[in-house]
């Protein structure tokens, strides 16, 4: 059976939350039905939605459920008055996609923002301006000083959206303590069903909806919840603080393989070490190995890693994230992404190790 090494792309179901996705399936009625079906099934959403809140710092009445990641990312965005956006060169494409002509930010060496740059696009009055900045990257796991670009972004008038469904779970989340106007979250990531998400908003911040018709979720949302899925959202926030205290276990993991993989290959470096990242992420090329066929060959030695982000219907792209940081174009087309998790053990990293060396051994021969 495979290793599974893509944490980051989507954590596995944790059993409350596949145990809470049942019992939902279970309930008759829609949520906005005012009979007892409708109540209980109600009840259950705004439960889930206490969890959330409670997962990142915030007020129920501040979380919007959404379809996924990629839309509460979209819904964070529509913060009213506001038609300028600048967004960090790493961010993804559920960000650099949505609107049109974003001004994008320069990243340093590490993929950490280019504050001056910020603080220069912003100008002087920057009212008109919503800023974008991811948490901490999916590809390279470089963690973003979010609270310092909160300061400089609010200082010339502008708003913050912080992307964080890449370290929800993975670093303690408090929109207050951020300093940002609107996060984005994924259940995906914290081992919560796949296709829901939430965008979290500031209080005072007026967002204006992305889907119209119905008036759920204060009519930023229309449509009928997604009862399932949402159940299950709730239960993998409820066991967060679970997540957030075994990644001290995935850093002694992911910083071994690390050492290990880079004795055996010169060349190999990993990538955004210098800096703070995410403790589970690894990002490690092997120079002379596209990353595609890397990842095809680890998946029929029994892993599963990526290259990249992996939300593009099975594409594999070079990175958009790794060139913004400067790096060679061949450092760019052979670097693959290991991400760990809950169910990762040592005996996996070390078995990848081993994977990896007869893989760069098969190269050099």
């Amino acid at each position: 059976m495979t290793v599974y090494l893509d944490h980051n792309a989507a954590a596995p179901l944790r059993p409350a939350a596949a145990a809470a996705v049942a019992a939902a399936m279970g309930l008759i009625g829609n949520p906005s039905s005012v009979h007892d079906h409708g109540r209980r099934a109600r009840r259950l959403i705004e439960d889930a939605r206490t969890a959330v809140a409670l997962s990142a710092g915030a007020r129920p009445a501040d979380v919007v459920f959404t379809g996924s990641g990629t839309e509460a990312c979209q819904l964070a965005l529509r913060i009213g008055g506001r038609t300028r956006l600048l967004a960090s060169a790493s961010e993804h494409a559920a960000v650099l996609q949505a609107p049109a002509g974003a001004r994008l930010l320069p990243l340093n060496g590490d993929g950490i923002l280019d504050l001056a740059a910020l603080e220069a696009a912003l100008g002087a009055d920057a009212r008109d301006a919503i800023v974008a900045v991811m948490l901490a990257n999916n590809e390279t796991g470089t963690v973003q000083p979010v609270r310092k670009i909160a300061e400089i972004v609010h200082r010339a008038g502008g708003a913050l959206v912080v992307d964080a469904a890449q370290a929800y779970g993975k670093l303690a989340l408090d929109l207050n303590e951020l300093g940002a106007d609107a996060v984005a979250v994924s259940a995906a990531k914290i081992g919560g069903p796949l296709g829901v998400g939430a965008a979290i908003f500031r209080l005072g911040v007026a967002p204006q909806g992305l889907i119209v018709g119905g008036g759920q979720e204060r009519g930023l949302r229309g449509g009928s919840e997604n009862l399932i899925g949402i159940a299950g959202f709730g239960a993998a926030a409820s066991e967060i603080d679970a997540s957030i205290a075994d990644q001290p276990r995935l850093k002694q993991l992911r910083d071994r393989m690390e050492r290990a993989i880079l004795m055996i290959d010169a060349e190999a470096v990993a990538i955004g070490g210098a800096g703070p990242r995410l403790a589970n992420t690894a990002a490690i090329p092997m120079h002379g190995v596209e990353a595609v066929t890397q990842v095809m060959a680890f998946d029929l030695a029994g892993y599963a890693v990526s290259a990249g982000a992996a939300c593009s219907s099975g594409k594999v792209a070079a990175s958009h994230v790794l060139q913004a940081m400067g790096l060679p174009s061949p450092t760019v087309a052979a670097t693959i992404r290991i991400s760990l998790g809950l169910t990762t053990t040592a005996a996996d990293t070390a078995g990848f190790v081993e994977a990896w060396r007869t893989l760069y051994n098969r190269k050099r021969q």
